[in-house]
């Protein structure tokens, strides 16, 4: 940065500031003459500084094709900036509910975007305003549109959406129309998993009376933690690879997990189990745990940082847990 530019900052920031200020936040958003702002871009300026140079040569030489010609161009042009603003104005903007995401990807905002008039609107694009990164796409007549807009939150947690900035240059590029969105929705950021977590920790017996009836073998033959197959029993419970070598010598027998004896013990995800001091890498390596212990199809649980999650499986647990994760 240039020291102009550095000296400018501060003052360019308040500016800013103060802008985004008036913006009252809202996931809806409707385009009016008094948000769709319009100046000429770079392209405009060359063009307006070629009609000046063809009117002061029309004027010396008294050429009345000249003056035709220049006078045709800023007609035209006239009604390209008419044309540019009336494409963004009208037009209607909604923000969906913005799912989860982790720290360090990238996070997807989806904007619908909706045309009540009878023609398509074109050259729309979204982005994360200063991004430049932009999502471009057309509005169908009396229709709409989704568009995807992606940013990256560094840090877990409960994260305000990024201030949006819809534009156009149809249909001449010489005058930029833009507005600026301040979206109401937060987004939750789970954190970052470990990339080579070390193994689950072991389980931890449980106390008191449940213990020492699961220890107990029961009169149906249920050792060893399998026991034969019942009717109603879930399909992950059952052995498939003791059914497969069963299969391979003739017989149908089926065997089923032993639930009782997989209550012996429980999983819990503790930060303290961690062994690691920094609780930002504590919270990563239970990040990575949680997810191990997902995709096992496990019941585990979850202490950290005074939050308990009791033991339990499936999505809603495991978005229970990360989003414990996301904002201890």
């Amino acid at each position: 940065m240039n020291p102009a530019a550095r000296l400018l900052a501060p003052a360019r920031a308040r500016v800013d500031g103060w802008f985004l200020s008036r913006r009252p936040p809202s996931d809806t958003l409707e385009l009016t003459q008094r948000n769709v702002y319009i100046l000429p871009t770079p392209a405009g300026w060359m063009l307006a500084g070629t009609l000046l140079l063809l009117l002061i040569g029309s004027i010396n030489y008294q050429l009345n094709l000249g003056y035709l010609l220049t006078f045709l161009l800023a007609g035209s042009v006239a009604v390209g900036m008419h044309v540019s603003h009336a494409t963004l104005r009208g037009l209607s903007l909604r923000l969906m509910a913005p799912d989860p995401q982790y720290a360090g990807a990238a996070a997807v905002l989806r904007v619908v975007l909706g045309n009540a008039r009878r023609s398509t609107r074109y050259g729309i694009g979204m982005a994360v305003r200063h991004s430049g990164q932009w999502s471009w796409s057309d509005v169908p007549a009396q229709g709409s549109e989704t568009v995807e807009v992606a940013f990256k939150a560094d840090r877990r947690g409960l994260h305000p959406a990024p201030t949006l900035t819809a534009e156009t240059r149809f249909p001449l590029g010489t005058f930029r129309v833009w507005t600026v969105w301040r979206p109401a929705a937060q987004v939750l950021v789970y954190p970052a998993p470990e990339l080579h977590p070390p193994p689950l920790p072991p389980g931890e017996p449980l106390a008191g009376q449940a213990t020492a009836s699961a220890l107990r073998p029961s009169a149906a033959g249920e050792y060893d933690g399998v026991r034969p197959y019942r009717r109603g029993d879930p399909l992950k419970l059952v052995v498939w690879k003791r059914a497969a070598r069963a299969q391979a010598v003739g017989s149908e027998e089926l065997v089923s997990r032993d639930t009782q004896q997989a209550q012996r013990q429980e999983l819990w995800l503790d930060a303290q189990a961690t062994g690691l001091a920094d609780l930002e890498s504590r919270i990563s390596r239970l990040c990575a745990w949680v997810l191990m212990a997902d995709r096992l199809g496990v019941d585990y649980g979850l202490r950290v940082a005074g939050r308990t999650v009791a033991p339990s499986q499936g999505e809603v647990h495991r978005r229970r847990c990360l989003e414990a994760l996301a904002l201890c």
